[in-house]
């Protein structure tokens, strides 16, 4: 068994214009001064990294590298969750997701598929740069708005959809295998691959690809009443990342799993900072420490009434506290009273 890394600190909501959130060396030096060993990078805001310049220039990797491990700390991963989401849309989102897009291919889908294309396999290639093994994404989603579905979906539609959604992603995972990182998505709501059933539609579309892997969050569970320490069990050879989490579900007469159009402090499902919610992490690490899960404890702070600030400080304990240090040996060895084979045939009477 492996004693899993951490605690580690995914930058994304933390990136601000103020010190010290507003530049890679002091917002490590900052979660280094709280307690964090790691931070994982988001790739959208080339004041932390550049992902072209990263691909293409090992010595500029290094230096990436560098500034992290001046501050202490190691690069978990990178992330390319915005431009994942860019991968696969929907028409109906065309608008809304071009946000995620620089200008020169706004209001221009095909051209900003193929930069969001471009993007993921700089991820690969700038991964294998830094010395990483493993990436997260979003899939992306062309078929979301079909979820709970009035009027009913045309006979096919998933089929088709699925299909489209592989041959779009089947070529960018070659080539994170090209450089030996797995590629993880995070199985989200919004995101075409959301539970366990679809990733497995669409691990089948891409024949099983080894490096069609899984960033596991218990949050999104939580928000779904889907029983999130049996997907471990189910899904663990392929749970490559994780994101410590924390989220809870209270719903009343008034509304459920949809949340009735409010918002986050309103609805029935909300993000919460560690420990302020309902997941069961003592369950999770145990489990993932038994299925020797090798990668890190990432937190993602996102919570509907905490300051950001209080929510990392606490929650680099929090992880702290819930690593499980491996055991070298077996609790009941004091009791072992030592055999051969000649012995144990004996035993059985033989």
């Amino acid at each position: 068994m492996n004693t899993i890394k951490g605690p580690a600190i995914f930058l994304a909501q933390f990136i601000g214009n103020e010190a010290p959130f507003n530049d890679l060396s002091s917002i490590c030096k900052w979660a280094a001064g709280l307690g964090y060993k790691g931070v994982q990078l988001p790739t959208n805001d080339a004041r932390f990294i550049d992902l072209q310049k990263a691909a293409e220039s090992k010595t500029y990797a290094d230096e990436i590298k560098g500034i992290v491990n001046a501050a202490g700390l190691e690069i978990t991963e990178l992330s390319t969750h915005l431009q994942g989401q860019l991968v696969a849309v929907n028409p109906a989102y065309d608008s809304l997701f071009d946000a995620f897009a620089p200008d020169a291919v706004k209001n221009n889908p095909a051209e900003r598929q193929k930069w969001a294309v471009q993007q993921l396999k700089y991820a690969a290639k700038a991964s294998q740069n830094l010395g990483l093994n493993a990436h997260v994404t979003f899939s992306g989603a062309l078929i979301w708005q079909t979820v709970y579905p009035w009027p009913q979906r045309p006979a096919g539609l998933v089929n088709t959809a699925f299909t489209e959604l592989a041959k779009r992603w089947e070529p960018i995972l070659n080539v994170f295998d090209e450089n030996g990182i797995d590629l993880c998505y995070e199985v989200h709501p919004g995101e075409d691959l959301h539970d366990g059933i679809t990733y497995e539609m669409f691990l089948e579309k891409v024949n099983n690809h080894k490096r069609a892997c899984l960033l596991y969050d218990p949050s999104h569970f939580v928000l779904q009443a889907l029983d999130y320490l049996e997907y471990i069990d189910i899904y663990h050879e392929r749970i490559k990342m994780f994101h410590v989490k924390d989220a809870e579900f209270n719903p009343t007469g008034r509304q459920g799993v949809y949340g009735g159009y409010q918002d986050w402090i309103n609805r029935a499902g909300r993000f919460r900072s560690l420990g302020d919610g309902q997941v069961d992490f003592k369950g999770i690490f145990s489990k993932l420490t038994q299925y020797d899960y090798t990668g890190w404890a990432v937190l993602e702070w996102e919570c509907a009434l905490k300051h950001p600030e209080d929510g990392a400080r606490e929650g680099a304990q929090f992880i702290k506290d819930h690593i499980i240090r491996v055991t070298d040996r077996t609790f009941d060895d004091f009791a072992a009273s030592g055999s051969d084979e000649a012995f144990n045939r004996k035993l059985i009477g033989l």
